[in-house]
């Protein structure tokens, strides 16, 4: 069993980065700060939203169905919404951090008045974080969380459920398949369905297709493989020469962000009040 400490550690958001923009995933992956030896990451307004409701939905999974009260998930998120509040969740003014609070205060009153799978049973690992050998002779490990499995009594299987909470439907991306592939390894049960739920758009879920096993293996590791080569040839460049996934962390690195403090993962958190609207929407979660 090679070294799990040693190995090339890839999740959804990892791959992302790198499919995006090999610098960028350098900048938020790999890059730590001279001065703080720690690594750097982006507060945006999108972001903390996102976060801020995840926080609120994945808190029910570990509750069993008839202990999952949804009546207070409006003054819970009001309450918790202080550690998001002001420059910590990377606002720039008063009317723009209303506007966000109120688009999750919306996405609390949808769960509430269209509970769905919170009034199902769930199955929840034990465990923070779900990973597996991609390829053991590649030392490359898969890992992730997936926000909710709801548990299928009757096939004794899981349905695999992604909270979103942008104002956009993704158009394809590999997180389904990636967590297919992580329910798959990380959990005795079947995978027998999978949907998104754009808390922000639908009342209901969204399905999709599973995905075929051994091609989605193929496709994670292909890239995982690339992204352990660039790594061990230190080589990360932006096809584009600067593009709008690493010019913010450039911008951060010469000296024109603001630290606001260190994030649940001792990472040092920026925020960049010139980011533009556009820019701060985009996010993956």
């Amino acid at each position: 069993m090679p070294d799990k400490y040693n190995a090339t550690w890839v999740s959804h958001s990892s791959i992302s980065d790198y499919i995006a923009c090999p610098r960028a995933y350098y900048l938020k992956n790999v890059y730590k700060d001279p001065n703080t030896g720690h690594k750097i990451t982006l507060i945006t307004p999108a972001l903390a939203l996102g976060q801020s409701v995840h926080e609120q939905l994945e808190a029910l999974s570990v509750l069993p169905v008839e202990s999952r009260v949804l009546s207070n998930l409006v003054p819970r998120f009001q309450q918790e919404w202080e550690k998001y509040s002001g420059e910590k969740g990377g606002f720039t003014d008063k009317d723009q951090e209303h506007q966000y609070k109120e688009r999750g205060q919306e996405m609390m009153r949808r769960v509430f008045n269209h509970p769905g799978p919170f009034k199902k049973k769930a199955v929840k690992v034990q465990k923070d974080l779900l990973w597996y050998w991609l390829s053991e002779e590649d030392e490359i490990i898969l890992c992730g969380k997936i926000d909710w499995m709801e548990y299928l009594q009757e096939e004794d299987s899981v349905h695999i459920i992604d909270f979103k909470t942008g104002q956009r439907k993704d158009q394809g991306s590999l997180q389904l398949p990636i967590y297919y592939l992580l329910a798959k390894n990380s959990q005795k049960r079947n995978v027998v369905k999978m949907s998104y739920w754009y808390l922000a758009l639908d009342d209901e879920l969204t399905s999709f297709e599973l995905p075929d096993e051994e091609k989605a293996h193929q496709e994670v590791l292909a890239i995982a493989r690339k992204i352990k080569l660039a790594r061990q040839l230190e080589k990360f460049n932006c096809p584009h020469r600067g593009c709008r996934q690493c010019e913010p962390f450039e911008r951060i690195i010469k000296g024109k962000g603001k630290l606001i403090r260190l994030d649940d993962f001792n990472r040092d958190m920026y925020i960049l009040p010139e980011m533009e609207e556009d820019e701060a929407e985009e996010v993956i979660l």
